[in-house]
């Protein structure tokens, strides 16, 4: 199986999600971008691939480096250098027989030479999709289970544990350990 990698054009995102957006038009760009990385986290807890966000450093002038933040690998491009072509050249290293890689870009011009080198193109709609599909995905799920009764809602008091010790104590004083005989 192919471990599976997302590059995000991080600004492309920005520029293409109603939310980010909005923060990014009242000149709340760095809360846009922390709630773009937050969104993508928890995304890879939820879909357990390798995720880099690249922004282009043209935006944020002086800064180029790449850093780790809520597990995911961030990349500021040096400012000679456009997210398009850093992100080109990190899907034609990442692709490899053994990987998938997959480019979130609304990008028209970059999904060509993405597709050149095997990998796969996610326009921003449809990654914010997936990524309020797998969201709505576990709510439900983690209902479901409330529902029957599967999901304790707090830990177990002195009092449980007391009460379950001794029952487990009473289980194993007795000679068939528990286990029903066969008389």
């Amino acid at each position: 199986m192919k471990e599976d990698i997302l590059i995000v054009d991080a600004y492309n995102m920005i520029g293409n999600w109603p939310k980010l957006n909005r923060l990014k038009l009242s000149d709340r760009l760095p809360e846009a971008r922390d709630l773009l990385l937050s969104m993508l986290a928890n995304y890879k807890k939820l879909r357990d691939a390798s995720i880099t966000v690249v922004f282009d450093a043209m935006y944020v002038p002086g800064i180029s480096k790449s850093y780790r933040q809520f597990d995911l690998e961030v990349v500021w491009t040096n400012r000679d250098e456009t997210a398009d072509s850093y992100i080109e050249k990190l899907a034609k290293e990442r692709q490899t027989r053994f990987t998938q890689v997959t480019v979130a870009t609304s990008d028209q011009a970059e999904q060509w030479t993405i597709f050149s080198e095997g990998a796969l193109r996610i326009p921003a709609g449809e990654l914010l999709r997936d990524i309020e599909r797998a969201q709505n995905e576990v709510k439900q799920t983690a209902r479901e289970f409330a529902d029957k009764g599967l999901v304790r809602k707090s830990p177990w008091n002195d009092q449980q544990l007391y009460k379950l010790e001794k029952l487990r104590d009473q289980m194993m004083a007795r000679p068939d350990h528990g286990h029903q005989s066969k008389h």
